[in-house]
């Protein structure tokens, strides 16, 4: 296109191999140039890059997926593997939590999330409209309800800088030990090839050691939760 980079995440499910899918929110000159993209146009694509959340390594535990916003676009992966591998693991509770009904992304999946009698979906607006009979609040007042074993069960986390520090503060409340919460920084990176700089984490480059990283890998580096 000309118009320059932007990083952007796969939201497709990895058993999707004839083609991907994105998700793009126009905010810039890169972004606003695909929206105006037609069918059939061109444009080139460098990845994937970094590492992705080890999901061999969560079998045969619970998963606990908290999404703020947009959040909810890396996340989506994550959540129709788990449903594809549904025997690999135990309860799975998926936690979605937007500003404005508005908002909502892939309406059909959260309709179809929200039917599965295995799955305990629950989604939360901050600001209501008129006519919305749905939970009200931010994401942290579901902790409360969950009824989680915090030994065998996996945290995994994206959403707004705020949200993190939110939500890790209710999960060391529910137990959780740093190692077993995961969560993404993917909108930090920029050139995906370590050159630039603008993914740096206190040094740690977020797009070849990460975007993913456990809550005990990025603890102790002051910038990744600010």
């Amino acid at each position: 296109m000309g118009v320059g980079e932007a990083p952007l995440t796969i939201t497709s499910p990895p058993q999707q191999q004839d083609y991907f899918e994105i998700c793009v929110r126009r905010a810039g000159n890169v972004t606003s140039a695909l929206h105006k993209l037609s069918a059939g146009e061109m444009l080139g694509i460098r990845g994937p890059l970094g590492r992705g959340f080890p999901m061999k390594t969560f079998s045969g535990q619970n998963l606990l997926i908290v999404a703020g916003g947009i959040g909810l676009i890396p996340l989506r992966p994550v959540i129709e593997h788990a449903m594809s591998q549904r025997e690999s693991f135990k309860d799975i509770t998926i936690l979605y939590g937007i500003k404005h009904p508005d908002e909502r992304l892939f309406l059909d999946d959260l309709a179809a999330w929200e039917k599965r009698d295995d799955v305990d979906f629950r989604l939360t607006v901050d600001r209501p409209v008129d006519g919305w009979d749905g939970h009200v609040g931010v994401i942290t007042t579901f902790f409360s309800e969950l009824n989680i074993d915090p030994l065998n069960t996996i945290a995994i986390i994206v959403g707004p800088p705020i949200m993190y520090k939110f939500v890790l503060l209710g999960l060391s409340h529910k137990g959780f030990a740093d190692q077993k919460v995961f969560m993404s920084f993917e909108r930090r990176m920029k050139c995906g090839v370590g050159k630039c700089g603008h993914c740096q984490i206190n040094g740690v480059l977020t797009c070849q050691q990460g975007p993913t990283f456990s809550y005990a890998e990025i603890k102790d580096l002051r910038e990744a939760i600010e």
